[in-house]
């Protein structure tokens, strides 16, 4: 299961109003590795110049990984923080998250491409 819902926010869901700082929450409580990932990355954005900032350190573990790919990989998960932290989220391999400051469309835009994506490859990433 991706997220720990509470019976309140399970039953907010079911009548159809969802409170997005409680899905947040929701998020933060229940994958703690990728959301310690994810903040670290919008501080160092937020103190930096730079149009983005991105982690290249693998995670710890095999849970940590998991916690980070369910965030990663859920529409859902990804514009709920982007909203909340008010950046693009983009992600690459099994770990290499980057948070993307507003207008940073160029910097995003090279970020996602195939050619970026093959130059993130390493040997020992293959089973990531």
């Amino acid at each position: 299961m991706s997220l720990t819902v509470s019976p309140q926010l399970l039953q907010d869901a079911q009548r159809g109003d969802v409170d997005d700082a409680a899905f947040v929450d929701c998020i933060r409580t229940s994958l703690p590795y990728g959301w310690q990932v994810v903040t670290g990355l919008v501080e160092e954005l937020r103190d930096s110049d730079g149009e983005f900032a991105d982690n290249k350190t693998p995670p710890p573990d095999e849970t940590a990984r998991g916690q980070l790919l369910r965030m990663m990989a859920s529409d859902a998960m990804r514009a709920a923080l982007e909203n909340h932290f008010g950046v693009r989220l983009a992600f690459q391999n099994c770990h290499r998250v980057a948070v993307f400051r507003p207008g940073a469309d160029r910097a995003y835009r090279q970020f996602i491409t195939a050619r970026a994506q093959i130059l993130n490859q390493k040997p020992e990433l293959v089973d990531c």
